[in-house]
């Protein structure tokens, strides 16, 4: 039979010849070798290019150099993901498949923990190592091509089992492993020449003698919680948040059954049972899963603080919170509700002012509204700064839109590792003044890894006006969690934690009893005026009876303050922040003022950096002048001095790399105060405690899993009565005081940050 014939213009290309489309497929066609070297032209030219405006003034000879060096670098790294992509691209395709999925989870989990990506990025690969092995084992011996295969490949498949299980076993173990305990570094804070006396007072801990009660409040409506619904005592209006709030998903709607336009508002209420006017707290969570609600984990807070005579609310704000099902796989997250959150709590207040004005109300005539303080847990730590300012405002600082009309009598603020700078009003820090205020951090958080309570700390100012103070407390072995019951000792969401030692953290028992004992007394001095437990903050361990036995840090300025240098008036070093002061360093090796640097990011203020070394000066000092006018003294002043360690090389700027190395000792050096007529007296700062070196926070189970620094400059004030340097020589006259001077000569090298001199 006759084969049609196919006109030649048709005719199909034969299995030696292709067409022109295949051609140009083939990585041997002269198209593609034409494309790669136009590419590579190209690469050329921008090498030279980039080397021309990097180096155009050097001359030909520069600019040749910095062009190679630039197409060397190009080069090298091309080479290497070349590399990568031919060794993947010998890899099967289904396991390059199976490979590429396990990297996109490794990638999210990275997203979840980036602190401790070291860590989980070798804890991920021995999975990834151990699953291969494992089941390429076991595949292998289990094949239908076994009666084919020798010995020898038998036994690898058995080994390549094996060794598989053992990888995956050990990381399983590793994972499930608690930690191990860390033995307590060693307080320089207890190694002064005498013992600091505790205080002879009630413990604040203890429960008071009020009857308690509890309550809770809400909209009578919530579809979730039955407390909110059938079982508030007291029903609420919503309030609208819309010009607040952003991203606020259809799911999140459908979750809680209202939209940011009818925010409830719910609490908890733990009230003494008793007549008379009480201080009302006001507590907020911070920022944990919404489903999980926060508000309950300040029961033991409540409870005590009730019995104590104060009427303590937790507020539910867990609507805000986050969601992976409410912020649709994180896709659209609510965004702005930092500032929302402040504005509740004022929305909170309002409610309690006309429950305390309306006749028939448990709480009619019941809440002295004179005495409120706020406390708030991470970013509810820094929504109560936010609805501290917002308090003082007649309109939304973001949209005028919104009016204020609050204006309440908040005279205390207590932040519990909280956040700061999620919410900067017209894009500045949000400012605080004339508010006492309570900062508590632990060395092992795991969420907020570095103190940010320290730059509202320093934020805060006094005019003068009224008798506030300021503390800030860092302790050893506390977490983020275990200041609220709910939350507990796991700071992020499994299975992440698996990565941390959990039994280095102090039991949360201990954590809350520090809790309790620092806010009831910072509440006894601030709302009620109790002012014999102020010297507690000044001086932590006057509270040793009270107090768990652990490593504090701990900062305190008043209203009475004055400071002589803060650092940050201006960028000279020679001035100092008393009008008319002048600072002078000599012989330092190191000698710089810069904004200190925290585990995660920059704290947003300043300190003096000074280093020393006898073994090139000896002594090396640095002076504080006072004015000609000299300084007009309270009774019984105070020269209070806030330092940290640097931990950083005292070899000069330049010729060392920047922490210190080797071990690390408390350091000491002597602090001279001088008057007028050349009286000079002198102490070693051990006359009140040495100084500690910066303490190492490794919260994962091994120090190489950290991708942050393991600690950071936490500040410690130093207060030195002036008469002590009387006694040391009498003739010294304070009221002709000169001068100040920090003298290193008893630590034989280091370097120190100062961010406060004053008196008090």
């Amino acid at each position: 039979m006759n084969q049609p014939q196919i006109p030649e213009k048709y005719s199909l290309p034969s299995k030696n010849q292709s067409s022109p489309a295949l051609r140009l497929k083939s990585p041997a066609s002269p198209a593609w070798r034409g494309a790669a070297g136009s590419v590579l032209a190209a690469f050329l030219l921008i090498s030279a290019l980039t080397g021309f405006f990097l180096s155009r003034h050097g001359g030909a000879g520069i600019w040749l150099a910095v062009s190679a060096g630039v197409m060397g670098l190009v080069t090298i790294a091309a080479g290497l993901l070349f590399g990568m992509g031919m060794l993947l691209g010998k890899l099967p395709l289904r396991f390059r498949y199976a490979l590429l999925v396990a990297l996109f989870s490794g990638v999210v989990l990275a997203l979840l923990s980036l602190p401790l990506l070291p860590g989980l990025a070798v804890v991920l690969a021995a999975v990834l190592v151990g699953a291969a092995l494992l089941g390429g084992g076991a595949v292998g011996l289990l094949s239908r091509a076994s009666a084919s295969r020798s010995r020898l490949q038998s036994a690898l498949f058995a080994a390549e089992l094996s060794l598989g299980l053992v990888v995956l076993v050990g990381v399983g173990v590793f994972l499930g492993w608690q930690g191990s305990p860390v033995q307590l570094p060693a307080h320089a804070g207890e190694q002064a020449p005498s013992p600091v006396e505790p205080l002879n007072l009630p413990d604040p801990a203890r429960p008071g003698a009020y009857p308690v009660a509890l309550l809770t409040y809400g909209s009578g409506q919530d579809k979730l919680r039955q407390e909110y619904a059938q079982g508030a005592a007291l029903l609420t209006p919503s309030v609208d948040a819309s010009l607040l709030l952003e991203g606020w998903s259809s799911l999140r709607t459908a979750y809680w059954g209202f939209s940011p336009a009818e925010l409830p508002l719910n609490g908890r209420v733990w009230y003494p049972q008793a007549e008379g006017r009480f201080p009302l707290v006001i507590a907020v969570h911070g920022n944990h899963p919404m489903e999980e609600t926060s508000e309950s984990g300040y029961d033991y807070l409540g409870e005590l603080l009730a019995s104590r005579g104060f009427i303590f609310v937790a507020v539910d704000e867990n609507f805000l919170n986050i969601s992976a099902w409410g912020d649709v796989l994180f896709f659209n997250r609510l965004e702005g509700e930092s500032d929302a959150r402040g504005w509740l709590v004022l929305e909170h207040l309002r409610l309690w002012q006309s429950w305390n004005e309306q006749p028939g109300n448990p709480f009619y005539q019941r809440v002295d509204l004179n005495q409120i303080a706020l406390l708030g847990h991470s970013r509810g730590g820094e929504a109560i700064v936010i609805a501290a300012a917002f308090n003082r405002l007649s309109h939304y600082p973001d949209n005028a839109a919104l009016s204020f009309d609050y204006g309440f009598k908040i005279r205390s603020l207590i932040a519990l590792a909280p956040a700061d700078g999620q919410y900067q009003p017209g894009g500045l820090p949000t400012p605080l003044q004339d508010v006492n205020y309570l900062l508590l951090h632990g060395s092992h958080d795991m969420d907020v890894l570095t103190m940010m309570g320290a730059a509202p700390f320093e934020r805060l100012t006094f005019s003068g006006q009224d008798d506030f103070f300021k503390s800030a407390v860092y302790i050893y072995g506390a977490n983020h969690g275990q200041f609220n019951s709910v939350w507990g000792n796991k700071d992020i969401a499994e299975p992440i934690p698996r990565l941390y030692n959990l039994r280095q953290l102090l039991p949360q028992t201990e954590q809350q009893r520090i809790a309790q004992v620092l806010i009831s007394a910072f509440l006894e001095d601030t709302l009620r005026g109790e002012r014999a437990y102020r010297p507690l903050f000044q001086d932590l361990r006057r509270g040793r009876d009270w107090l768990p036995d652990t490593l504090y840090l701990y900062q305190y300025q008043d209203s009475r303050t004055l400071a002589l240098a803060d650092f940050h008036e201006d960028i000279d070093l020679t001035t100092a922040t008393l009008p008319g002061a002048e600072l002078k360093g000599n012989d330092l090796t190191r000698w710089r003022e810069q904004v200190v640097q925290g585990k995660w990011g920059g704290f947003g203020f300043k300190a003096v950096y000074l280093g020393w070394d006898a073994a090139s000066f000896s002594p090396a000092s640095y002076t504080l002048f006072l004015p000609d006018g000299g300084l007009s003294l309270p009774d019984e002043p105070v020269l209070s001095l806030s330092l940290a360690d640097a931990n950083e090389s005292p070899q000069p700027e330049g010729q060392s790399a920047g922490r210190q190395s080797g071990e690390v000792q408390p350091v000491d050096f002597s602090i001279e105060v001088f008057d007028r007529q050349g009286n000079t007296a002198r102490l070693p700062l051990s006359r009140y405690a040495l100084l500690q070196p910066q303490i190492r926070g490794i919260f994962a189970k091994a120090a190489f899993m950290h991708a942050t620094p393991l600690s950071e400059p936490i500040f410690q004030t130093f207060d030195f009565p002036l008469g002590w340097f009387v006694e040391v020589n009498p003739l010294l006259d304070l009221n002709a005081l000169a001068g100040v001077r920090l003298v290193f000569d008893r630590t034989p090298a280091g370097v120190i940050a100062v961010n406060h001199i004053s008196v008090r």
